[in-house]
């Protein structure tokens, strides 16, 4: 089969057969996970962020590579979840930009752009590990680019790529030691490769059939989008008595808006600020994102046809959400919760978005503008509400440790953690919801901090990222924050707070292996200090005291407990007994965190 070319709509057709070769193996990516826990996450987080991409390749159809490379990474960046997610979202982004104007994709080009991806993710990595996902798809695409000066045939050539993608996945366990020792590859790498097995699979199929290599189209719909599993919807959790604290008519611009603009051309730069200007004489919380032809918006307004009309003049208006805060903050009060019921969140998530210019649909709390008329002249802008100096966004997992949070001043948190990765629009929304002149972040978890630096860079706002790694750190680095204080004098001093927590889990190992010097088998209670297993015992009353052990060997003056899914209370107070008895001095805080899948959280600080 000769096959030199793709258009857009075939190479779209090959990126959803990769997407359904991922979506059908996140079980065995998700069992790589190196630490035998219950929650490794790379192949649900790559799995999310693939389908957001192609779900924007879906509704946006081109028969030119360069648009349908344009649309799939937009969507894998505002959708990716986790580091694996992210790195995913890079190595296409910088594709993208390799194809950028193209109509077909050849053998050379296809390399070329392979190697610009590589070269975009490793820029976003601060400090790449050999033996990882990074380390895959740079051996296959320098791989790709030598063996395409030899190879015009795309099957060939991608079968070649692919090949030399697993051999380097294989490779993997030597160069890092850790996943010798367990016994298995990279879970990311292997991810990538069964991305690269739907590539090759689609190109190696069959009949694209014209003489010359060009192609009769391929319909896409041979390979449709995978059916991902439904996310766990981060969501933002409110403080039950807030918002009795403030009256539905104090809301000045009740209506949330978001929407896109499809500017008819990109030759000429949008007026961002005259713009920006515009929506200021009758709005706050803006929010502008251009990228190329469109530019996404963020509006509270009090007359949001006055803000359709304006945007109008500078293209067509689609995915058009309009929510009424001040219906939702009613219906709040009305629902009058108990202390202990969630509460929905002021502003969610809005639904995916109906197909381009549809804006015929209806939801509890929005407006629905089937036409757009004018409003009266606007009024001047009262000055109702001064900005914050600073918005704080945390990310959490467990009603008890939000509400911790929400005790020591966030502003926002963000349900999620292992396993429940917000995107990086999760916490996009999160950031622009809050009218703060600078925003913190607060990822409390290794798996969130490359997404919410990707975040921080698309904010319209500066937004620092303090890359706490557990729920411990974070709540640390809030105690040291200090509301009056500069910017550089909180980001050191929080700095500082949480690089003292030593934090230690206890988890059910599921599956036997070997690390860290320590023999675990499949159900044993596991204990975590860190990054290392320093316990694996039949039961969980003896793995939490050979982790305190641990934790405790040094000393440390505070040592906070939060108890999560699975802990009783018969069996803290014998904890507590016996680290009164074993460590007098130090000070031991119990808190109920209700974190699933870890039923103990320590954190000791000296």
């Amino acid at each position: 089969m000769s096959k030199r070319f793709l258009n857009g709509t075939e190479w779209s057709a090959m990126v959803l057969a990769g997407a359904e070769r991922l979506s059908g193996n996140v079980d065995r990516v998700n069992a790589l996970n190196v630490f035998p826990v219950p929650d490794g996450d790379t192949g649900t987080n790559m799995n999310l962020t693939m389908t957001a991409g192609v779900a924007e390749l879906t509704n946006k159809p081109s028969e030119e590579v360069g648009r349908a490379a344009e649309v799939l990474s937009k969507g894998l960046l505002m959708g990716a979840r986790g580091n694996s997610g992210v790195i995913l979202s890079q190595l296409f982004r910088g594709f993208s930009r390799a194809v950028a104007g193209q109509r077909d994709i050849t053998v050379p080009l296809f390399a070329a752009a392979l190697q610009q991806g590589v070269d975009t993710a490793y820029k976003a990595v601060v400090k790449p590990v050999e033996g990882t996902i990074l380390t895959v798809a740079r051996e296959a695409a320098r791989h790709g680019v030598t063996v395409s000066r030899r190879l015009t045939e795309l099957p060939e050539w991608m079968a070649d790529v692919l090949a030399k993608a697993q051999e380097t996945l294989a490779r993997t366990q030597e160069m890092l030691p850790v996943l010798k020792q367990v016994g298995v590859v990279d879970s990311g790498g292997q991810g990538l490769v069964y991305i690269y097995e739907g590539f090759a699979a689609y190109l190696n199929a069959g009949s694209f059939g014209n003489d010359d290599g060009r192609s009769a189209t391929r319909p896409a719909a041979q390979f449709a989008a995978p059916t991902p599993a439904k996310p766990p919807v981060p969501s933002v959790a409110a403080h039950a008595t807030a918002q009795s604290k403030i009256t539905t008519e104090s809301i000045a611009f009740p209506y949330d808006m978001e929407f896109f603009i499809q500017r008819a051309s990109s030759s000429a730069p949008f007026p961002e600020r005259s713009f920006r200007q515009a929506l200021e004489r009758d709005g706050d919380s803006i929010i502008l994102i251009e990228d190329g032809d469109i530019v996404k918006v963020h509006v509270h307004s009090r007359r949001p046809g006055d803000v359709m009309n304006h945007a109008l003049t500078h293209g067509a208006i689609t995915h058009i959400h309009i929510l009424n805060m001040q219906e939702q903050h009613r219906e709040l009060l009305s629902r009058a919760p108990a202390a202990h019921e969630p509460v929905p969140a002021l502003m969610p998530s809005p639904p995916s978005p109906p197909p381009a210019g549809n804006v015929d649909y209806a939801l509890p709390g929005v407006v629905n503008l089937p036409a757009i008329t004018a409003s009266p002249e606007s009024e001047p802008n009262p000055d109702v509400h001064e900005m914050a100096d600073y918005g704080i966004v945390a990310v959490s997992v467990g009603e008890g440790n939000a509400e911790l949070f929400r005790s020591l001043g966030v502003d926002i948190v963000l349900s999620g953690g292992q396993s429940m990765n917000p995107s990086t629009e999760d916490l996009i929304g999160a950031i622009s919801s809050l009218s703060a002149h600078h925003v913190f972040v607060l990822p409390n978890n290794p798996n969130i901090v490359m997404a919410a630096k990707q975040a921080a860079e698309l904010a319209e706002r500066p937004v620092t990222v303090l890359p706490t790694r557990t729920l411990p750190q974070g709540m640390a680095a809030m105690l040291a924050f200090q509301e009056d204080d500069g910017e550089a004098a909180n980001v050191e001093r929080m700095t500082k707070a949480y690089e003292r927590v030593i934090t230690g889990q206890v988890t059910q190992a599921v599956r036997d292996t070997e690390m860290d010097g320590v023999n675990i088998r499949q159900g044993d209670y596991i204990g975590i200090k860190d990054k290392t297993i320093v316990a694996s015992t039949s039961t969980r009353f003896e793995s939490c005291k050979a982790l305190l052990a641990s934790l405790l060997v040094t000393g440390g003056e505070i040592l906070t407990v939060l108890t999560g899914e699975g802990s009783e209370e018969e069996e803290t107070e014998a904890l507590e007994q016996w680290l009164a008895e074993t460590y007098p001095d130090a000070e031991v805080e119990v808190h109920e965190g209700g974190q699933p899948l870890y039923p103990y959280l320590f954190a000791v600080e000296p």
